[in-house]
């Protein structure tokens, strides 16, 4: 027996699980599709350079080691060692490099928007002509630090390291070099430009993407050739949203290309209308679930646990008092009339953003232009809450930890985050960054919590209201009514989170830095991810139709829900990172 839910067009079953719903179900494909990627990322990525990278790194690290017991200070050698650690990336390989030509998509640019998808060589060998003194200057500034470091190093030497005053001298020199290396790659870079055409690779980047959620729309029994032509239109789009995002003067004001796409989208179903051919190209769910099981391979539990328990106790605290508070606030002040665009939105603001708000739309059944509105107005916020945040910070005089941890706390999307933490400096950045990755973790165990809430709490109720039961009616939830109520693809995300964690840590910090995190994740998740969630949005704004949007306006409520929302979470969010960070583990502050 199947129904429909009185707050949704979508149907689901009452009865068990069939064994068909892993090849019929977009929620079982996004996990075969996201693990199919993840697997052959571990392939290339991970098992190839596995070996190789362990050698050099066991190498560097014996150099690093001799020359830690050497000297007093870090020696050019040590530096150097340490260097060739850092190098190690295997998304830099030859098959990383092919990967990435492939995942591009249009880079920055000022006035003439051509030059995101190409820049002729002529100009390219006329900037590098013009950038080659300065290059060439800042050689000679680095071969005359190296020279320096290297005599003074000897000095130290030659006294057994035992003469402080030549130690000082050699430290404060090697620092030197140190310093002048770093500007002279950045300027070596400036002068060694390349041509870009991504014509190339996008035209592969559209045929590759198109052939892979293709074979789950073949399985799933849709019509895949009317699939193939709507998803061109859709693909134009998110490529065009990505074009408009990255103009230099609209991403300083924190546009991304995700509002980009849902608002040409939005433009386009209201005025012209969508075509009639790429509709069936709109496979919203499909895209963004997908793009979440690719999300969880960048939650790495070596990350997560390297700010410890302040990071977890303010987000894992504040998310869910923020979620409860906000929802009861906007049943029983703000009244509003729908319970599944109220958890929505909250879900969106109090947990990170887009992706909270997709899994708990699933779990709740939310309608889709609930999930637009949401979706529309956290993007909106957060491009004035990423500009705004970080200066209020810096005018506070805010230390960087607890700037970096209030900033990850409460802007939506994981990019704002690290956008706005990066203004603050490295360690801000640092702190924002793993503070948010802390709450992704969320995602999960708030769509169960929702899925189990709406199951034995909400639509009983919603039931009785409606008449069809008797005042008094006690539904009894069983497990498995929560199961086909609970989004799958979550499951693929927390999967997906603890296979590539599992692999990281199995590997050792080095290691899996190299392969892991500079590799599978780099290079292939993340890219890919972003991939995704651009179809997803170009897909939302194109289905979207003001007419149906406008009810949920009503008296400005979904408004005046956010800001509060937000007012609340970053009051509380404030609080628990000064008493965590700088109360209750100070020692935890003092070190990052």
């Amino acid at each position: 027996m199947s129904q429909t839910s009185p707050n949704s067009d979508i149907v689901f079953d009452d009865g068990r699980t069939k064994l068909s719903d892993l090849w019929k179900k977009e929620d079982y494909w996004a996990i075969w599709l996201g693990f199919a990627i993840l697997i052959f990322g571990f392939f290339v990525f991970i098992a190839g350079p596995k070996a190789d990278f362990e050698k050099r790194l066991a190498a560097a690290d014996k150099t690093m080691s001799e020359q830690a017991a050497l000297a007093p200070f870090r020696t050019i050698e040590y530096y150097g060692a340490q260097d060739a650690k850092g190098r190690l990336r295997s998304r830099d390989s030859d098959m990383g490099k092919q990967i990435a030509w492939l995942l591009r998509n249009p880079g920055r640019w000022n006035t003439n928007p051509v030059d995101a998808f190409f820049t002729p060589a002529s100009r390219v060998n006329e900037a590098n002509e013009k950038a080659k003194p300065a290059a060439a200057k800042a050689k000679e500034a680095l071969d005359a630090a190296l020279a320096a470091a290297k005599e003074a190093q000897a000095a130290a030497t030659e006294a057994q390291f035992k003469d402080e005053a030549l130690n000082k001298e050699a430290d404060s020199k090697i620092a030197a070099w140190r310093k002048a290396r770093s500007a002279e790659s950045s300027a070596r870079g400036r002068a060694n430009q390349q041509p870009v055409n991504l014509v190339p690779s996008l035209l592969m980047m559209l045929v590759i993407s198109c052939a892979a959620f293709s074979v789950g729309m073949l399985v799933m029994g849709k019509n895949v050739p009317k699939f193939a032509i709507g998803f061109i239109g859709v693909f134009a789009l998110a490529v065009i949203a990505m074009l408009f995002g990255n103009q230099a003067t609209i991403r300083s004001y924190g546009l991304s290309f995700e509002a980009w796409a849902i608002i040409l989208g939005m433009l386009i179903a209201n005025t012209v209308r969508t075509p009639e051919f790429v509709k069936p190209g709109l496979q919203t769910e499909f895209f963004i679930k997908t793009g979440l099981v690719l999300l969880g391979a960048e939650i790495l539990f070596d990350k997560v646990m390297a700010i410890g328990i302040p990071g977890i106790f303010v987000t894992w605290v504040s998310t869910p008092t923020v979620l409860i508070c906000m929802y009861l606030f906007g049943q029983h002040v703000l009244k509003m009339e729908s319970k599944t665009l109220n958890i929505v939105l909250n879900a969106d603001q109090s947990v990170c953003g887009v992706s909270a708000a997709i899994a708990t739309a699933s779990a709740c059944r939310a309608k889709k232009e609930e999930l637009a509105l949401a979706v529309g107005i956290s993007l909106a916020f957060t491009s004035i809450m990423m500009i705004a945040m970080p200066a209020a910070i810096v005018a506070m005089g805010m230390p960087a930890v607890m700037g970096g941890a209030w900033i990850g706390t409460t802007i939506d999307s994981t990019g704002a985050v690290a956008a706005a933490g990066a203004v603050l400096g490295q360690t801000a950045l640092y702190v924002a960054a793993t503070v948010k990755m802390i709450q992704n973790v969320l995602i999960g165990i708030i769509a169960f919590g929702v899925a189990v809430y709406w199951t034995a709490v909400v639509e009983p109720a919603e039931r009785i209201e409606r008449g069809e039961v008797e005042a008094g009616y006690k539904h009894k939830v069983s497990a498995w009514e929560i199961w086909n109520r609970f989004p799958k693809f979550v499951l693929g995300f927390i999967g997906a989170s603890i296979v590539v964690s599992s692999i990281g840590a199995s590997l050792g910090p080095d290691l899996g830095n190299a392969v892991v995190s500079e590799g599978l994740v780099r290079g292939l998740s993340t890219p890919l991810r972003s991939w995704c969630f651009a179809l997803a949005f170009a897909s939302i704004g194109l289905s979207t139709n003001f007419r149906e949007l406008a009810p949920y306006f009503k008296g400005g409520k979904p408004f005046t829900l956010y800001l509060t929302g937000q007012a609340f979470n970053m009051t509380i969010s404030i609080l628990l990172v000064y008493f965590m960070f700088y109360v209750v583990f100070p020692e935890i502050t003092a070190a990052l």
